[in-house]
């Protein structure tokens, strides 16, 4: 079947003083950003500067979070603004993965963690030691495309579909001109080249809602199970989003998974995904809304994780999608963090940082659910 696209397009302790008055960094991580302003007033800024964001703020506090690389770029813009609205808080958000930010939060190191998994039960039962009466709960807060990017001198669309993305990165297809990838793409002149397919090293929410994708539309070439740890045989490692991107980037003949923000910054193609649809779906925030649009909630209480459908084909539908969560205490949030936590993730959740997602390359949650969100974090104790 002949598809011609349309177009192509740190972590501190909790109490620490986490925040300088410049930009500051640990281990080369940690997003902080220091509030430049916050009463709206000019300040002798230039006209052109924008509009403070319209925040419910705290006098003052400090929040330290860290976990997905999925959200890394949205995180870096909440911060920003938030604290241009808020000088007296204090945001840091130390990017480290999503295993390592549930596992981080679950030892008190810090008051949330991002994941782009759903809590375990087993991880659920853990958090009742640090939520006294309560438990870690999964907040929703925003969607995006997983993107697949690719580095092929000359050829600037390329479409696959689940069972070849499949067989790529367990090994089983090795070159570029193999002809599962030829028939995908008539017309094309694919190169007699080695491929170099790169996936996480660290445990990592994106490696697992990769995962999923291929073991629910392409269950017989596929036979791993979704996991934050990398399944597959063969093939490159790196640590992060940021730095499989990097790699993809710097290595002809390489394709690797990262969220869309990573290959728009860098400049990669991406691959257009054949779903069975009329027409191969390219990723981009509307593309993965439509994906997203079909999840159901299934969290029980003020949990609020999500069940995806991988597999779908509806027409103009990206099916390579994730859902980032913040987790964090039902009940049993400590003191000291709580009020920044509310009114921060409060932000994040409403129009005012949801409307500029698309602009960074994520999908803004379906309103229904940001609703449900700000309605549980304002019940946060």
């Amino acid at each position: 079947m002949q598809h011609r696209r349309k177009g192509r397009r740190t972590l501190l302790p909790i109490g620490a003083a986490v925040v300088a008055t410049t930009v500051a960094a640990v281990g080369g991580l940690l997003i902080t950003v220091r509030g430049v302003g916050g009463t709206g007033e000019s300040q002798d800024r230039p006209s052109a500067t924008p509009a403070v964001a319209r925040i419910d703020c705290v006098k003052k506090g400090q929040l330290p979070g860290s976990g997905s690389t999925a959200q890394q770029n949205a995180m870096e813009h909440w911060i920003k603004e938030y604290q241009r609205a808020c000088p007296g808080a204090q945001v840091a958000y130390n990017p480290v993965g999503s295993g390592a930010g549930v596992n981080q939060f679950l030892r008190e190191a810090t008051a949330f963690g991002g994941t782009d998994g759903a809590l375990k039960p087993d991880e659920v039962e853990r958090s009742r030691d640090i939520c006294q009466g309560g438990r870690g709960i999964d907040l929703p807060m925003l969607g995006g495309p997983i993107a697949i990017g690719y580095n092929l001198s000359g050829v600037d669309e390329l479409v696959l579909d689940a069972p070849t993305l499949a067989r790529i990165f367990d090994s089983e297809i090795k070159e570029w001109d193999d002809p599962a990838i030829q028939e995908l793409n008539p017309g094309t002149d694919l190169p007699d080249l080695p491929i170099q397919a790169v996936h996480r090293s660290d445990d990592s929410g994106t490696t697992q809602n990769f995962m999923t994708y291929l073991s629910g539309a392409a269950p017989q070439q596929w036979p791993y199970e979704g996991s934050k740890t990398w399944q597959g045989k063969g093939g490159h490692s790196a640590d992060g989003s940021d730095n499989v991107a990097s790699e993809v980037s710097s290595n002809h003949g390489a394709i690797g998974y990262f969220e869309l923000s990573f290959a728009t910054s860098l400049d990669i193609p991406t691959v257009e995904i054949d779903t069975g649809a009329p027409e191969p779906v390219a990723p981009s925030p509307k593309t993965a809304s439509a994906g997203i649009a079909t999840a159901q909630v299934v969290g029980k209480g003020k949990d609020l994780s999500l069940e995806l459908d991988y597999s779908t084909t509806k027409s103009g539908a990206y099916p390579i999608v994730l859902v980032t969560y913040e987790v964090v205490c039902d009940k049993g949030n400590p003191a000291a963090t709580l009020a920044v936590l509310k009114s921060f993730l409060t932000y994040t959740a409403g129009d005012e940082g949801q409307k500029i997602l698309p602009s960074i390359q994520y999908a803004p949650l379906p309103e229904a659910i940001a609703t449900r969100v700000r309605a549980v974090v304002g019940t946060l104790s």
